[in-house]
This record gives structure tokens, C-alpha cells and sequence, in this order.
């Protein structure tokens, strides 16, 4: 008997290459809406994302939802056994917390291993789709009196060149792609605020932070129960500090305080 082919690994559904069209992907990605609709455009066959926690208004694993709607199977990891943005992590340690009705037809189950789950996944039907597109913004807030930009950006991927400077909120998971710290954000912010997934093995969902204080630049992550992830309003508008770094505590930056306060103190 032919054994399944490995699965694609990638630790951000943002990058996605030609080799993934007709493939079972496991993404480190988190297992929101947007990463569903990447998966689904960039022709998976299957997918295995991080449930991140699965946090506010179960935002973490919207992407189950999504994709059954077009006929595609996919699961998520538990946050708590894989390090988010980790792809080989994922494969290797990854528990299956939650999947959708096609995933489930296949045999994946909550408690599997991901590698067992994504050999059971092979066996999807490849479905071309026509994904319909997501919401996912970039807009600029106008605070009252600020003297910085503040900038909310559902994906850490849309950040601009002149965003420098400025004060950045994102719908991001605040863990470093790959263990990347080059990644942690493409260009030198003022401040960052990113989601903290559930936080997860070895704090990775907050690892972004001291690779940014080396940069000198402030950053936050939210509670992830506090923010749903992939939405940088709802990091801006709910989100509560869960975690910052030395730079950002340094601007007045404190556990358990609002981000909202934060992050318009700061553009003032």
C-alpha cells in the first residue's frame, strides 16, 4: 500500500508556494477566518491550522466554519501542545483540538496527533473553489490630539514602509514565524500590539516581543480571550494587555490595562 504523501509545512498561511495546490498543509498560522480563505485560494487540499486558543468569540478556529461551507476539510491544533508559526513543531508535537464535518468523515478526531491527522487528510477530494473574500482591513484611526498614526491591520503581513514611526495594532499571534526574529515585524514601528494566542509552549504566542525590544521597538500582546485574533479593531477596541516588553513599559505599558488606553496615550 502507498503511503500518504508528507504534508506541506509552512509556518504562515501568508507565504504560501505553488507546491501547496492540491497538498495537505499544516500551517502554523492561526486557525481564524482570513488563513481560511488563504488556504482555500492558494488550493489545499487540506489544511491543519492553531486553534490559537480559540479565544474570543471562538475567532481562533473560525476557519472550520468557513472552509466546510466549500467542501474543504481542515483542523486545528491545540494552542497548548505546538508552538504557534511553527510548522515543523506543529507536525512534530501538534494535538487536534477541533475539525470540521469533512475532517472529521476521514477519521480526524480531537485528541489525534497532527501527523496522524494530516496522513488521514490525504484522502480529501480536491476541491477547486471559488473562495469568497474575507474582510480583512487596513485603516488609520484618527485619535483625538494624536501625534502618531495608529494604524490597525488585521494581518501583521500588511504592514507598509510607512508605517515607521507610527504606532501599529495588529490582528496578529504576537509568536515569531519560524522562530524568525527578523519577522517579528517588517518595519521599525514606534509600537506594536499583537494577539496572544493562548500564549502556548515555551510563551511562544509573546515571542515577538523581545526580539522587538532588541530593535527598540514597544510591544504588547492582548489576552487573547479579551481580543478576537485577526481583528485589529477588536485588539484596539477589547483587547487587554496580557504581556509588553521593556520598551513598552517604559511608555506606561502595564499588565491588565487596556489597550485602547495604551496605545492612544502613546499616540498623543
Amino acid at each position: 500500500m502507498t503511503a500518504p504523501p508528507s504534508p506541506v509545512l509552512a509556518h504562515s498561511i501568508t507565504k504560501l508556494g505553488a507546491d501547496a495546490v492540491g497538498a495537505v498543509v499544516v500551517c502554523g498560522s492561526h486557525g481564524g477566518v482570513y488563513p481560511g480563505y488563504l488556504a482555500a485560494l492558494g488550493g489545499v487540499r487540506a489544511v491543519v491550522l492553531n486553534d490559537a486558543g480559540v479565544g474570543k468569540d471562538g475567532a481562533g478556529i473560525g476557519s472550520l466554519t468557513y472552509l466546510q461551507a466549500l467542501g474543504i476539510a481542515a483542523a486545528c491544533v491545540a494552542h497548548s501542545s505546538c508552538r504557534i508559526g511553527d510548522a515543523q513543531d506543529m507536525l512534530a508535537r501538534g494535538t487536534i483540538s477541533h475539525a470540521n464535518a469533512h475532517a472529521v468523515a476521514l477519521g480526524v478526531r480531537a485528541g489525534q496527533a497532527c501527523a496522524e491527522a494530516s496522513e488521514l487528510l490525504a484522502a480529501a477530494a480536491h476541491r477547486k473553489v471559488s473562495a469568497p473574500a474575507t474582510v480583512e482591513n487596513r485603516r488609520v484611526l484618527a485619535v483625538p490630539g494624536a501625534r502618531r498614526r495608529v494604524v490597525l491591520i488585521d494581518s501583521a503581513s500588511l504592514v507598509q514602509p510607512e508605517d515607521a514611526g507610527q504606532v501599529v495594532v495588529t490582528g496578529s499571534h504576537g509568536g515569531l514565524i519560524g522562530g524568525e526574529a527578523r519577522l517579528a515585524l517588517q518595519v521599525d514601528a514606534l509600537v506594536a500590539a499583537f494577539n496572544d494566542a493562548g500564549v502556548g509552549p515555551d510563551a511562544c504566542g509573546r515571542t515577538r516581543l523581545p526580539a522587538l525590544d532588541t530593535r527598540g521597538i514597544a510591544a504588547v500582546t492582548v489576552a487573547h480571550t479579551s481580543a478576537r485574533i485577526g481583528d485589529a479593531l477588536s485588539t484596539y477596541q477589547n483587547g487587554v494587555v496580557s504581556a509588553a516588553n521593556a520598551a513598552a513599559l517604559r511608555l506606561g505599558a502595564r499588565v491588565g490595562i487596556s489597550a485602547q488606553a495604551f496605545i492612544d496615550a502613546v499616540a498623543r
